[in-house]
């Protein structure tokens, strides 16, 4: 297959939509720097933040949440989305595209449609299980689904005949060497370089009971030789930390640059959605994972597998307490061998390869 002339990717919404997309395109570039690119997304989602400074051509168009239940929403969305499909239609119409790549959100329902209409080659990008509402509706036009671990093919029945191709992962992340790091990452926040970093972050929203629970352990933490870099997440009120800590700890509302906190860290302790699994299992840093307890529990089935390997532990949000972070980060952090077995066993489990993946299986359905 030649080089694509022109693609139009299609996600939007949160960050686990937007960053595969963003990986994939800065791939797509790479392997072919005359392919045009242009990007679908919704007028308010993070979207809006993040692909425009990147320099890619992003379109908003009109799109509509999916109704889970019946109500007049449901007998609205016919006529949304196809007036949302006709906005898509234009666009991809306009750049004369040869593809349309979609990684979820209600702004890559439009898009599928309009491809269908064209009989357009689509490929469907999904990393959870199940699958979310808009590629689950994408999937009854198209065969050409990637999913991003191998477990899915294996736990959802619509994802069956699914390629694994892993997750398009930001250069900056998939080439990441983390001792080579470690000193200027640890130097750039105002952390030791002597002493072990336990990084927190839950998500670019936050996540206020791991916020509560590692405030609360502080003390001991820090007692104990044990430096904290904490992401408290955008959107959550600031969690008060104790002063006169013996040694650092420090917080950020939010860090764009995930690979220094990765670099600086020896142990992390994070939410479970699908683009923080594949990031610490690619880059092979031992992780505590507490999913998200207000769902369908895809986040659990995210990092089950790593932990499984014996990259990761896991442990119920209401588990989560002062108590618990204490005797168990404390033994954990300060035992390297037991460190380097997990980061072992957690790049194992994880590929750093995933946007080249889902390039050459688009250039075969493109090809199909």
């Amino acid at each position: 297959m030649g080089p694509l002339r022109s693609v139009v990717l299609a996600g939007g919404g949160t960050g686990g939509h937007v960053y595969p997309l963003l990986a994939f395109a800065d791939c797509l570039r790479r392997h072919d720097p005359g392919v045009r690119i242009t990007c679908l997304g919704t007028p308010r989602g993070m979207e809006n933040d993040l692909i425009p400074p990147q320099g890619y051509d992003l379109r908003p168009i009109p799109a509509y949440q999916l109704p889970r239940s019946i109500n007049m929403n449901l007998v609205r969305t016919p006529g949304r989305m196809w007036t949302a499909a006709r906005a898509a239609g234009k666009v991809i119409d306009e750049v004369q595209a040869d593809a349309v790549v979609g990684f979820g959100g209600y702004v890559s329902v439009p898009a599928y449609l309009a491809a269908w209409r064209r009989e357009m080659p689509i490929v469907i990008h999904e990393v959870n299980v199940p699958p979310g509402v808009a590629n689950r509706l994408g999937m009854k036009f198209t065969k050409n689904v990637a999913v991003g671990f191998p477990h899915q093919p294996q736990q959802a029945e619509s994802l069956r005949d699914a390629r694994v191709v892993g997750v398009p992962l930001r250069r900056s992340i998939a080439g990441l060497d983390r001792a080579a790091l470690r000193d200027a990452a640890r130097a750039r926040f105002g952390l030791r370089p002597d002493l072990p970093v336990l990084f927190v972050a839950g998500g670019s929203s936050g996540a206020r009971s791991i916020n509560l629970a590692v405030a609360g352990a502080a003390k001991e933490l820090a007692r104990n030789g044990v430096q904290v870099l904490h992401v408290m997440g955008a959107r959550n009120e600031p969690v008060p930390i104790p002063t006169d800590l013996p040694v650092p700890y420090v917080t950020l509302p939010y860090l764009s640059e995930m690979e220094l906190g990765y670099a600086a860290a020896d142990l992390m302790l994070a939410r479970g959605g699908a683009m923080t699994v594949a990031e610490v299992a690619a880059i092979g840093l031992p992780t505590i994972f507490v999913p998200y307890p207000h769902s369908n529990q895809e986040q659990k089935r995210n990092a089950l597998p790593v932990v499984e390997a014996g990259g990761g532990l896991l442990v119920d949000d209401n588990e989560m307490i002062p108590a618990w972070l204490e005797r168990t980060v404390i033994p954990l952090i300060r035992d390297p061998h037991r460190l380097a077995a997990m980061g072992t066993a957690a790049a194992a489990y994880g590929r750093r390869d995933g946007d080249v993946a889902l390039l050459n299986f688009v250039y075969e359905a493109v090809a199909r």
